[in-house]
C-alpha cells in the first residue's frame, strides 16, 4: 500500500527544486496532484509532464497565489477537479536579499506577500473542504533562517518566522477537526539557486554543518511525505528542521 494511496494533494511553487520533488514523491506514493505556478511557462509544463509519468492525475494551475481572491478561486476550481483536498503544502516563495539599510519598501512587501501572505490565502482556502471531509494535513514551508534569523534577509527570515507562529496557531484552532498543520525549516539545500553560489560560500556553509554536506531537495521531500502520511498522525503544530544539525 503507497502511503498516500486515495488521496489528494496540492503542492505550491512546483515547477522546480523542492516544490517538484514533494509532487513528484507524493505522486509515487499514490496521491493525485494539483500544482501550481506563478505562470504557464514551459517549466512548469515540463514539471506536470514528469509527475504525469508516475500514472496519478495531475493538474497544472497558473495563478498569483499571494492574491486572495485568486487563492479562493483555483482552490474552488480543484476541489472541483478532483473532489477533495487531503494534503496542502505552501512552499511558494522568493528572495530579495540586501542589508535592511538598503531594503526597499517594495522588497519587504513583496517577499512578506509571497511568502507569507499565500500561506493564509491558501491555508484559508483549503479549510472549509478539509473540515467538510473531517481531515487533512498542512505542510507549510519554513526555513532554518526564520528560527535563528540571518543578515541581508530581514525580509526572508521575517516572512519565514511568521510562518512558524501561523502554523502553530492553525495547528491550535483546527486540531479537533482532525485537521493537523506543522512546519518544515530547511537548512542549506543545494537547489539551483544555490548551487549558484561561489565555491568558497558554499564551503563556508557546509562547514558549519555537523553532517558536513548540503542537503538535496529530495531530503526536504522525505520529511513532507512523513508529515503528510497517516505515519505522522499524532504530530501537529511543529516544526522539523531539516538543516544536518545545523541549528543544533
Amino acid at each position: 500500500m503507497k502511503l498516500l494511496q486515495g488521496k489528494t494533494a496540492v503542492v505550491t511553487g512546483a515547477s522546480r527544486g523542492i516544490g517538484k520533488e514533494i509532487a513528484l514523491l507524493f505522486a509515487k506514493e499514490g496521491a493525485d496532484i494539483a500544482v501550481t505556478n506563478i505562470a504557464d511557462d514551459d517549466e512548469f509544463r515540463s514539471a506536470i509532464d514528469e509527475i504525469k509519468a508516475t500514472g496519478v492525475k495531475v493538474k497544472g494551475y497558473a495563478f498569483n497565489v499571494a492574491n486572495f481572491a485568486d487563492a479562493q478561486k483555483y482552490t474552488e476550481e480543484i476541489v472541483k477537479d478532483f473532489g477533495r483536498i487531503d494534503i496542502l503544502v505552501n512552499n511558494a516563495g522568493i528572495t530579495r536579499d540586501t542589508l535592511l539599510m538598503r531594503m526597499t519598501e517594495e522588497q519587504w512587501d513583496i517577499v512578506l506577500q509571497v511568502n507569507l501572505k499565500s500561506v493564509f490565502n491558501l491555508t484559508k482556502a483549503v479549510l472549509m473542504p478539509m473540515i467538510k471531509q473531517k481531515g487533512g494535513s498542512i505542510i507549510n514551508m519554513s526555513s532554518v533562517v526564520g528560527v535563528s534569523g540571518n543578515a541581508g534577509q530581514s525580509n526572508y527570515s521575517a516572512s519565514k518566522a511568521g510562518i512558524i507562529g501561523f502554523t502553530k496557531s492553525v495547528a491550535k484552532e483546527v486540531g479537533s477537526r482532525n485537521i493537523r498543520c506543522n512546519a518544515l525549516a530547511p537548512g542549506f539545500i543545494i537547489t539551483e539557486m544555490t548551487d549558484k553560489l561561489p565555491e568558497d560560500v558554499k564551503k563556508e556553509w557546509i562547514e558549519k554543518i555537523p553532517l558536513r554536506r548540503g542537503g538535496t531537495p529530495a531530503d526536504v521531500a522525505s520529511a513532507a511525505l512523513f508529515l503528510a502520511s497517516d505515519l505522522s498522525s499524532y504530530i501537529s503544530g511543529q516544526v522539523i528542521n531539516i538543516c544536518g544539525g545545523m541549528l543544533t
